[in-house]
């Protein structure tokens, strides 16, 4: 009798960024036009998300944690100031604030949808306070309405982390819209992708502070001077930074912005399938979205709960990894247990810790194919079998 064996399993990653014929075009394009630093494509790119957006500026830079470290410094953040900001987040807002001499005051999320929770924000203000610096968890944007007043109500500036957010609604107010300041992430894996590189978007004023501090304090623009045919004709206002987007990535970028309106759709029909087929696992939560959202749906994440659940977190991921080739993610381990930050915690932080050692993000992204979906579905169900 010969004996058979099992068909090898292809390797489904956690993410893999959707790259087209017309994305490689418009990079080639960027090459062949001899101007391959922030110009004429990065320029556009800044139109097309200002627009969309409806504020009144945007900067492309380098990556979103330079457009953190700029909207910061733009507003003038220093020593001695404190920074309302989640732990349940990417280490890249405290790292900015630390930068800047500023202290990031940690608060809890909120049960439901792991955003940043109002209550939590105002029970932290002190007089030392001077922003509020609110991530919108996975791409559900967090209540805009009650941090506006908040933050209105005690002279804060307003910055939206909208990192996972790129298209994605609360209340009619849009992510990234509402806040004096917002920034973007357009690396590797992120809604859509530059390769590498971010966005500033807010008030006219302040991203035009950001702007010359982020090209090195130079009050004009390389394409600027370029066009004049006197590149050495500028002068260094203020002791700036190099932060701005090439025209490569902006290329990219620009192209990947014109599907973001598919891109959404696509990753909101994967999350609607698997809410439909995992819902019913005990001890398994799929992700709230409140009436009145459009979900940007950068993330996919379940909570398993090891009381009900046949496992925990940690067993499933490993499982899914060893036995079904499918990769995920943890979103986050709190910025607070980072050994940097491990004397920052002021204040309980009961649902972060709880959802931390719970979450655990399945793959959702534009590349994925039905049948990949229907592998995810059919491997997580026979973990509870």
């Amino acid at each position: 009798m010969t004996a058979t064996t099992a068909p090898v399993l292809a390797p489904l990653p956690w993410n893999r960024p959707l790259i087209s014929e017309d994305d490689i075009a418009s990079v080639v394009a960027a090459l062949r036009s001899g101007w391959l630093t922030h110009g004429p494509n990065a320029t556009a790119f800044e139109q097309a998300v200002r627009e969309d957006l409806g504020v009144e500026d945007a900067f492309a830079v380098s990556s979103c944690t330079a457009a953190l470290h700029l909207a910061l410094l733009a507003a003038g953040i220093g020593p001695g100031d404190e920074v309302i900001t989640p732990s349940l987040t990417f280490c890249a807002a405290p790292n900015a604030m630390l930068q800047v001499g500023a202290r990031p005051v940690f608060v809890d999320v909120e049960p439901a949808t792991l955003n940043t929770n109002p209550e939590a924000v105002h029970a932290a203000i002190t007089p030392r306070t001077k922003a509020i610096v609110a991530m919108h968890y996975g791409g559900h944007p967090c209540d805009l309405r009650a941090l506006r007043r908040l933050a209105d109500e005690h002279g804060l500036l307003l910055v939206e982390d909208a990192a996972h957010a790129l298209l994605a609604w609360r209340e009619g107010l849009r992510a990234g819209s509402v806040g004096d300041l917002a920034v973007f992430s357009f690396y590797a894996n992120k809604v859509l992708t530059s390769g590498e590189g971010g966005m500033l978007v807010g008030r006219a004023d302040l991203v035009a502070k950001a702007r010359l501090l982020g090209r090195h304090g130079i009050d004009s623009s390389a394409w600027k001077r370029h066009g004049k045919g006197n590149t050495a004709d500028y002068d260094v206002t203020v002791p700036g930074l190099k932060y701005v987007m090439s025209d490569l990535n902006a290329a990219l970028g620009l192209s990947q912005h014109r599907k973001l309106a598919a891109f959404t759709a696509r990753r909101a029909e994967i999350a609607a399938s698997y809410t439909a087929a995992l819902a019913d696992l005990p001890g398994l939560t799929t992700p709230a979205v409140l009436p009145g959202v459009q979900h940007g749906w950068f993330l996919y994440p379940v909570l398993v709960d090891p009381a009900a659940a046949p496992l925990d977190r940690t067993c499933l991921a490993e499982r899914l990894q060893t036995e079904h080739q499918i990769a995920t993610s943890i979103h986050f381990r709190p910025v607070h247990t980072r050994q940097v930050y491990r004397d920052t915690a002021r204040h309980s932080l009961p649902v972060t810790e709880r959802a931390a050692a719970r979450q655990l993000s399945l793959p959702c992204y534009p590349a994925m194919t039905d049948h990949d979906v229907d592998r995810v579905i059919s491997a997580v169900r026979t973990q509870w079998i």
